[in-house]
């Protein structure tokens, strides 16, 4: 019974939810810059093994990550 709840409440949301990530990535996409930025000036360049630009590699992994999360709620 509680995953048939579940169930039913996620395919009642789940157009919502994708709006919700279209309308809203711009916004997470600038957080996750901020933050990835952040991370990378508190990593001292000597413990780093190859020299990455966390910003820009953050940034392909969060929209890999969103492009993941809407093509699921397409699907499903």
């Amino acid at each position: 019974m509680r995953r048939f709840v579940r169930e039913t409440a996620f395919r009642l949301a789940k157009a919502d939810m994708l709006r919700f990530l279209e309308d809203h990535e711009e916004d997470l996409l600038r957080i996750f810059r901020e933050e990835m930025k952040s991370l990378d000036d508190r990593l001292p360049e000597e413990q780093i093994f190859i020299d990455l630009r966390m910003v820009a590699l953050g940034e392909v992994l969060l929209d890999a990550t969103l492009t993941t999360f809407k093509r699921f709620l397409k699907e499903l």
